[in-house]
């Protein structure tokens, strides 16, 4: 998990979640907050950003403080550019960082050159994760700003030169072609929203569409596979949902372990934000 001077989740309640992230305090929608009542009413004065919500994914950045228009924090040693952006998110998402870990350990133990497949990579994590354990990494996104951004990351984190193609292209669209040219990858790393388009408008529906992407990912896994990783943020699909995704999308998966655990968001007194699921399987 990200160290406190660097992220902390300081109150949730009443639809929304308020978090520091390095020394900026940011106010932001949170559907998974929605029933729950907030436990330090005070703590919300001292927010300098605050995102309020004009439409189903639009909305605006109110000011409230000092804010900078762009800083930074670390994970270990990956390092993360963050700016407010007109969906609400600032380029990180806090509990991503024990997958990080996660694939991290797992390139490190695998004993052997692994080829790292990130789709919808966002601004970078497990690619520099992935990276900084010694891994080759294929990262994909569909949105050309985003793909730089975390190309600054791979800067800021020192890994400028690390052994990773930058891909601006629609998920579906990618793994179809590396099929057809044969191409394979040790490791798969998925992060899809629930809704979303490609570089050429492609529609994308996580309910409609996730469980044809798996299968097509299971011919671009290599013989034999380390491992992958599947991350939903969707209340429609379950736990029950994700591991029959992986079973029935994975030829490998009859030979491997599927795992499927809870994201969580905790604050310094232990109380726990739901923040969404992660599903593994491992050789």
């Amino acid at each position: 998990m990200f160290d406190p001077e660097d992220y902390e989740l300081l109150d949730f309640g009443d639809g929304r979640r308020l978090e520091r992230f390095g020394r900026t305090v940011v106010d932001r929608p949170c559907p998974a907050a929605d029933a729950i009542a907030r436990v330090r009413p005070a703590a919300w004065q001292q927010a300098e950003l605050r995102f309020e919500r004009s439409g189903a994914s639009a909305g605006q950045w109110r000011r409230l403080g000092d804010a900078p228009d762009a800083w930074s924090i670390r994970h270990q040693s990956l390092r993360f550019e963050l700016r407010p952006t007109p969906l609400g998110q600032l380029g990180v998402f806090p509990e991503q960082a024990g997958n990080w870990d996660w694939i991290a350990d797992q390139v490190r133990r695998a004993g052997r050159p692994l080829r790292v497949l990130n789709l919808f990579a966002y601004t970078g994590g497990s690619t520099l994760a992935a990276a900084t354990a010694g891994a080759e990494v294929v990262h994909v996104d569909a949105a050309k700003p985003v793909v730089a951004w975390s190309r600054r990351n791979a800067a800021l984190s020192h890994l400028a030169d690390a052994p990773i193609r930058w891909i601006v292209e629609d998920a579906a669209r990618f793994v179809a072609r590396e099929t057809r040219r044969g191409r394979r990858y040790e490791a798969i790393v998925l992060d899809p929203p629930s809704y979303g388009h490609g570089p050429r408008g492609e529609p994308w529906k996580i309910e409609r569409d996730l469980d044809a992407l798996v299968a097509s990912c299971a011919g671009v896994l290599a013989e034999p596979a380390a491992f992958v990783l599947l991350t939903c943020h969707s209340p429609a699909l379950g736990p029950s949902r994700l591991q029959g995704t992986l079973a029935a999308g994975l030829a490998a998966a009859a030979r491997g372990a599927i795992r499927v655990q809870s994201l969580f968001l905790r604050t310094a007194d232990g109380r726990k934000l739901p923040s969404g699921l992660a599903a593994t399987w491992t050789e």
